[in-house]
């Protein structure tokens, strides 16, 4: 008996100690503005898809307090609040952080499409070509990468400190044109240009090669190590691209990409080791 109590005892002992603790892993990811935020159920999704072909144990949390990107990337430098961050890649975070290079929306996020006021599609009947497009104002957020790429291709930038602003801009009369990504701006025109004079104009789009990732920090390399194993199970086993395209095709279609005429811009902020060259990665639309 004496025996069988002194099992049990460990048993219990091992199941509350650190190192059982240390078996399920706390994933920590930013708080959007609105927890009903559409723009994050598929990196969330695609991340839970990773960990779960892991077969890790793991809980996967937003953090505290609401952190928006820029924010976030500096709490994620100094691995506070936050474990794992999506944003798009420039050389500068690249530096910074520690980037797991699987572009998770295959690049679409550089496939832009334009949220314009109504008053003002006539300006946008006359564009025939990029030089046209280059004399109006795009808005653009303060600290996105997308700001210095449509600067570094001639473009007179007005700025804001987060998107929610350049919507109430372009109703204001503001500025020309909101270049959004095609992932983004079914979701953001559902509740921004519900009933408004906003519209998503419709025969042109910009696209410049880049890519979204998870990044993590650079003191974290073991959860980075993780997170691309998953991914690279779920690009082997089919069920990434499954993810993709009930998420995006749909969107896609709705948006009549095929029929747009697409300006390409250059990305002078694309970092040297993007993986260009995988064409697994990137969708058919956008290939670099």
């Amino acid at each position: 008996m004496k025996c069988i109590f002194t099992l049990l005892m460990t048993f219990w002992g091992f199941l509350l100690s650190p190192v059982a603790d240390a078996a399920l892993w706390t994933i920590t990811y930013p708080r959007p503005i609105d927890d009903t935020d559409a723009r994050t159920e598929y990196p969330i999704a695609l991340l839970k898809l990773a960990l779960d072909k892991t077969g890790v144990n793991y809980e996967l949390l937003p953090s505290d307090r609401i952190l928006l990107t820029g924010k976030a990337l500096r709490q994620l430098r100094e691995n506070r609040e936050v474990n794992v961050v999506w944003s798009m890649t420039d050389t500068q975070r690249e530096k910074d952080l520690l980037p797991i290079r699987i572009p998770i929306a295959k690049g679409l996020i550089g496939m832009r499409v334009f949220v314009i006021n109504e008053e003002k599609k006539d300006k946008f009947a006359q564009v025939k070509s990029k030089g046209d497009l280059l004399k109006l104002t795009p808005l653009q957020g303060e600290e996105w990468p997308d700001t210095k790429i449509l600067q570094a291709n001639g473009f007179n930038v007005f700025t804001v400190p987060e998107f929610k602003q350049a919507y109430a801009l372009l109703l204001q009369g503001k500025g020309d044109f909101f270049p959004r990504s095609v992932i983004e701006i079914t979701a953001e025109m559902e509740t921004a240009g519900r009933g408004s004079v906003l519209q998503v104009e419709p025969e042109m789009a910009l696209y410049y090669p880049t890519a979204m990732y998870y990044f993590v920090s650079k003191s974290n390399p073991t959860l980075a190590r993780l997170i691309e194993t998953g991914l690279e199970r779920a690009i082997a086993d089919g069920s990434f691209d499954d993810l993709f395209l009930s998420t995006h095709k749909t969107l896609l279609e709705s948006l009549n990409m095929d029929s747009r005429r697409i300006y390409t811009l250059e990305n002078p902020l694309l970092p040297p080791n993007t993986p260009v060259g995988n064409k697994q990665l990137w969708y058919s639309v956008v290939t670099p």
